[in-house]
């Protein structure tokens, strides 16, 4: 800040460096994936008392946000200032209203294997450093499964949440074998024996956990997994930061799915043309028609099917000429991070086929993961016909779009550049979900796949079960969705897989409010590019469109509009 900052901007900095330095403290796991390295050989408590300190810290962070003077704040702190009473005021509701901490055990499977996997996936410090920390904390997972087993509270435990739990949690074991044990030979003596005792000290922990997880938890979780109207909407205030109900959601993506489906009719009945040129379509064509003809289209994509043993290699394909395009056409600016695919960590199997693990805001310029799940040993032949007729070669091509290029990765690489971190720390679910499908969709607008119908198909599909997801997730939450119906949804309105269908369901069930992110945001940046289009008229020129609205850092849509086209700052509190 310079020597003419306000009395407000000043005392504003203050308690951001105040968040940004002490915040890390209460959760080190996350803390070590941000890139603050003070605490990376402590684990989390899991204790009443570590939930009561979070809170009051929140509290106070409120009560001195309070007395600040928002109005003469500089533009960028006013939406600092946002973001961070959202945030504060989302922790402690999360804390004391929805209480996951007592019925969510999937939360305590991935604090175990990240507590390990942070430490190691990047190289951030020296390995002997890291390897030193990692038996720090190996050496705590007794006193953290302990803690875990007094604060999950089984009656409340979904039956859901214990079954992917106990699937889990030997996750960590395989971080062990694959991350830590391949570089012992790296520690001196001394270091060597208290890491591999650490080690075994986890080993038994890990196990423990498992037994009472099969024997305790399974046998008794009894909660339901349905949140219930007055919790749902209270998530999705928090998760979509955003004036839109959960009825207005509703009422978009009802609209959008009668409309990106009747676009994916008038692009599968060209296809249909071409392969049978002397069939007449009707002039009215009936539901069902269409429904056939769309059907009868996306065959002809997903017999394109890749090798099971080759998805990874295929994804890295599409990486590399998907990073080529957005380069030679000027698309966007390119930071020069690395990105690496790999197979998905174990302990983070079960929710989601695919996932975008970048760098925290505070190890700028560190590896990125673009992760893949491996089919599942039992699966039958059926279902893993099903699993790569849905990801078939387009649509893998396209999922490495929306994680990589020019999606999570890419956006997430200018996110971390932005100059405060604070507003690095409380990035935008909405905004970086709703940038990764506007990112698919702009490849097919500027000819990345050139004059492919089936590509342009199975985007529109995927923008489909992103719609679809919105209305999954709160039918499931509040409207009491059966297994059936959500079937139905998925399969025949969107024309998901069985494979990928029964996951969203699984996934629905297991979290909520976050799936409605990625329809809300991709919304907003459909918007958002259309108002910008209009404010600068011939001017307008899409690099220097996409170079703008990803230097904001990942704020909630709304702030991107008000900075971009010198708009009031809305008051987060109104």
């Amino acid at each position: 800040m310079t020597g003419t900052q306000t009395p407000a901007d000043a005392a504003f900095q203050r308690l951001a460096a105040r968040y940004v330095d002490e915040a890390p403290a209460l959760a080190p796991v996350w803390a070590t994936w941000l890139g603050d390295h003070r605490h990376d050989d402590r684990l989390d408590e899991v204790t009443p008392e570590a939930r009561q300190a979070k809170a009051n810290f929140c509290r106070e962070c409120l009560a001195e946000l309070g007395r600040i003077d928002r109005g003469a704040l500089s533009r960028a702190s006013q939406v600092d200032a946002g973001m961070l009473e959202h945030r504060l005021r989302a922790e402690v509701w999360h804390l004391e209203e929805l209480r996951e901490w007592a019925w969510n055990p999937m939360a305590y499977t991935g604090l175990a294997g990240s507590a390990v996997y942070t430490l190691m996936a990047r190289e951030f410090a020296p390995r002997p450093e890291r390897l030193r920390n990692v038996a720090a904390r190996l050496e705590q997972f007794g006193r953290l499964m302990g803690q875990v087993r007094a604060t999950l509270e089984p009656p409340l435990v979904p039956r859901v949440h214990a079954e992917t739990a106990v699937k889990q949690n030997r996750g960590v074991l395989s971080v062990l074998d694959h991350l830590v044990a391949p570089h012992l030979d790296e520690l001196g003596p001394a270091d060597r024996a208290r890491l591999e005792a650490a080690m075994q000290t986890a080993r038994s922990a890990v196990e423990d956990q498992q037994r009472w997880l099969e024997a305790e938890l399974l046998p008794k979780a009894a909660g339901d997994f349905r949140l219930g109207a007055e919790r749902y909407d209270r998530k999705l205030a928090f998760a979509l930061n955003s004036p839109l109900t959960r009825a207005q959601v509703r009422e978009q993506a009802t609209a959008e799915l009668a409309r990106v489906r009747e676009e994916m009719y008038e692009v599968a009945l060209g296809v249909y043309r071409k392969e049978y040129p002397y069939t007449a379509a009707p002039t009215a064509a009936s539901a069902e028609y269409k429904q056939a003809i769309v059907r009868a289209a996306l065959e002809l994509a997903c017999r394109q099917t890749p090798d099971p043993a080759r998805i990874v290699e295929e994804a890295r394909a599409s990486l590399a000429e998907l990073t080529a395009f957005v380069r030679d056409s000027g698309l966007v600016h390119l930071p020069p991070d690395p990105v690496e695919i790999i197979v998905m960590p174990e302990f983070r199997r079960g929710t989601t086929l695919a996932y975008c693990d970048s760098p925290g805001p505070l190890d700028v310029g560190q590896r990125t993961f673009y992760a893949l799940s491996p089919i599942p040993a039992d699966w039958t032949d059926e279902q893993v016909r099903s699993f790569l007729r849905e990801y078939n070669l387009r649509s893998l091509a396209n999922l490495t779009a929306h994680e990589a290029m020019p999606g999570h990765f890419l956006q997430l690489t200018h996110s971390n550049r932005y100059p405060s971190p604070l507003r690095a720390m409380l990035s935008s679910g909405v905004f970086v979900e709703g940038w990764a499908i506007y990112g698919e969709h702009v490849l097919v607008e500027r000819g990345a796949y050139g004059d492919d119908p089936l590509m342009r198909l199975i985007v529109l599909k995927w923008l489909l079960r992103a719609i679809a997801n919105a209305i999954l997730d709160q039918a499931v939450h509040v409207d009491g969705m059966t297994e059936t119906d959500a079937m139905r949804l998925t399969m025949e309105q969107t024309f998901q897989e069985e494979r990928e269908a029964a996951g969203k369901w699984v996934r629905a069930q297991l979290t909520s409010a976050q799936l409605s992110t990625y329809f809300v945001g991709y919304l907003e940046h459909v918007r958002l590019r259309r108002e910008a289009e209009a404010a600068w008229g011939e001017a307008f020129d899409l690099r220097r469109y996409h170079d703008t609205v990803l230097s904001f850092g990942s704020p909630p849509p709304r702030y991107v509009r008000a900075l971009m086209l010198d708009r009031p700052i809305d008051d987060a509190r109104a």
